[in-house]
């Protein structure tokens, strides 16, 4: 859990990418993604975090809470802290991959 306090704490920080722009780099960062233009994020990764969203969305759950309580709760709150801990990093990176690259032309930065 002291991952996603982080993550919180530097999504969150004065000058950080809003959620708002998160969310919006997402189809950006996932086309870029699987065109081979942005290599901070592996098609597995992107797999995990689609598989991560809808599991904690989905009203099929593998430790069902009406069942085991607290217990079911628990594998949600650790499937949903690791989401959101790797999109804050993974939306961190992307954005700071596409404020260089707007810098550059034909491989070359422009000063």
């Amino acid at each position: 859990m002291r991952e996603l306090s982080n993550a919180v704490r530097r999504a969150s920080a004065p000058g950080a990418p809003s959620l708002a722009t998160r969310m919006s780099a997402v189809p950006r960062m996932v086309k870029a993604s699987l065109n081979g233009e942005y290599d901070g994020v592996s098609p597995l990764r992107l797999a995990a975090l689609a598989g991560a969203a809808a599991y904690v969305v989905s009203p099929v759950d593998l430790l069902p809470e009406a069942v085991l309580s607290v217990v079911g709760l628990a594998d949600d709150a650790v499937v949903l802290a690791w989401f959101a801990t790797a999109l804050v990093q993974d939306t961190d990176d992307f954005l700071a991959w596409e404020a260089r690259r707007k810098g550059t032309v034909r491989g070359q930065r422009l000063r």
